[in-house]
């Protein structure tokens, strides 16, 4: 192998880098599908940018030791090593079996750094030579060879963007069901400012896709000038190709503090203390909407008692979801956001039991009604549940109902939640008080009234103002009207008669 120690002349811009990605998946247009893109273009940004660390770091430590190519290889200069072959240039010198060289490449990384990157590059299928030629693949690895990717000419912070940016990018081309993919980034950040996580705290995502819900809470403390660095993050995700990715979000984005576990949480969650579920001070999520066989035959005497307050139906695990959280919280200083669809609100038979039971336990501290279609891929509108372990003083016995369906700017395909409008909710949230049209504090004694149900209509009652003219006024404007008519039906006449004669 020999590696390229030219340092980068020039500093990368978001756009460029954008762009850069983008064409990374017109490569692959057509032999992949747009909803495999990112098995395949993920890793290859993610092998490119460790490969470019290495050179530098290399570079780094060859400087400080006149020159002592052995010195410069010692593995505690590097943050991750690199084996022999496994390096991109090796990868890009290979002109036969290319996709063969690069399985070769991820395996070697992997097994080099297995505490860190065992398995993180995925199970796609590099070899297969009927949907990736050597052309298709020596193509993308020119194209991604175009950037060095090293420290000293992308940070962290504008790759994470770029990696955002190229997320919304598949969404948009996959149109992926809501919460599948990728969550629109207004609605995370505002359930950031909603768990409000703070300097040397712990946040769970039991459902964490690529990462994009931990690492809002990162841009949570930089943006209160907090040091993020000392957040404790935990996340559990069920799909290969997502979890891998959302390991990969965190190195990109220069997290280092981060426990990301693939499996599926409610069959066999991966966090433990002894023998009992490991609890965070925040915890967040947008579960699989309605999941069928979530694993209901294990609940009813579920080994980590999260049934507390009953068994959902087989049919749908949304409550299922919502008790996982609710025992993941610390007793404490636990507190909730998770997005769930409007009929987990309302639905009856053994939900509306959960429903009653998490009620009087007095848990739920508010229900936010979302503008309809502006997930990805589904024009259902959804709703964000708040819970907390201890709720503050004064609001006790009480939950706050947000009719927040107006606020959006409506788009033609789809609609899009603004920072004017992630303001404007959050601010409603923060007041916990009676504004008409859009938010009420309920009392448990009203709920309990109405059945349990939380459907948003049953407290917030729309009122139309009817600003009605008077009887006098009716009547002018109507003469008036009859004028015009008259002197329209004159006016057509007039010109009807010059082409008869």
């Amino acid at each position: 192998m020999q590696l390229d120690l030219q340092l980068p002349k020039d500093k990368i811009t978001l756009s460029q880098l954008e762009q850069y990605l983008a064409k990374a998946a017109w490569i692959l247009k057509g032999p992949v599908g747009a909803s495999d893109f990112k098995a395949y273009i993920f890793p290859m940004l993610f092998f490119k940018r460790i490969s470019d660390v290495y050179d530098e770091e290399y570079q780094l430590a060859l400087a400080e030791s006149d020159g002592d190519e052995e010195y410069a290889s010692l593995p505690e200069f590097h943050r991750f090593e690199i084996p022999e072959a496994c390096h991109w240039q090796d990868v890009r010198e290979t002109t036969v079996n290319v996709g063969l060289a690069l399985e070769k490449a991820f395996r070697g990384i992997e097994q080099a750094n297995q505490e860190f990157l065992y398995g993180i590059f995925g199970d796609a299928q590099w070899s297969n030579k009927n949907m990736l030629s050597d052309h298709l693949l020596i193509n993308l690895v020119e194209h991604f060879s175009q950037y060095n990717l090293a420290n000293s000419n992308v940070d962290p912070d504008m790759l994470g963007q770029a990696y955002e940016y190229l997320i919304k990018h598949f969404a948009d081309l996959t149109n992926k069901k809501a919460g599948e993919f990728y969550t629109p980034r207004s609605v995370v950040h505002l359930m950031g400012l909603i768990i409000d996580a703070h300097e040397g705290e712990s946040i769970y995502d039991p459902a964490c896709g690529t990462g994009g819900m931990l690492l809002e809470s990162i841009n949570h403390l930089k943006e209160n000038n907090e040091d993020y660095r000392t957040l404790k993050l935990y996340g559990q995700e069920k799909n290969l190709t997502s979890s891998s990715i959302a390991r990969m979000n965190m190195f990109l984005h220069g997290i280092e503090d981060f426990q990301i576990s693939r499996g599926d949480t409610l069959r066999n969650p991966a966090f433990f203390e002894g023998d009992q579920l490991k609890s965070f001070d925040c915890v967040i999520a947008n579960p699989p909407f309605s999941l069928k066989g979530w694993g209901a035959e294990n609940w009813v005497n579920d080994p980590y008692g999260r049934n507390i307050a009953g068994v959902p139906p087989e049919g749908n695990g949304d409550m299922a979801w919502v008790q996982h959280m609710i025992k993941s919280m610390k007793p404490e200083t636990g507190r909730m956001a998770v997005v769930l669809p409007h009929g987990a609100l309302f639905r009856k038979g053994a939900e509306g039991k959960i429903r009653q039971a998490l009620l009087e336990m007095d848990l739920l501290e508010a229900v936010i009604g979302l503008a309809p279609n502006i997930f990805y891929g589904t024009g259902l509108a959804a709703c964000i549940m708040v819970f907390r372990s201890q709720k503050e003083e004064g609001k006790q016995k009480q939950v706050l109902f947000i009719d927040a369906s107006e606020q959006m700017r409506v788009g033609r395909a789809q609609n899009y939640l603004e920072p004017e409008h992630v303001n404007q909710i959050f601010s409603w949230y923060s007041d916990f008080k009676n504004l008409q049209n859009y938010v009420k504090v309920a009392t448990l004694e009203e709920i309990a009234e109405n059945g349990y149900n939380l459907n948003i209509p049953l407290y917030i009652e729309k009122t139309v103002e009817h600003n009605l003219p008077t009887v006098e006024e009716a009547l002018a404007d109507l003469k008036a009207a009859w004028n015009e008519c008259l002197d329209a039906e004159e006016k057509f006449k007039r010109i009807l008669n010059r082409f008869i004669s």
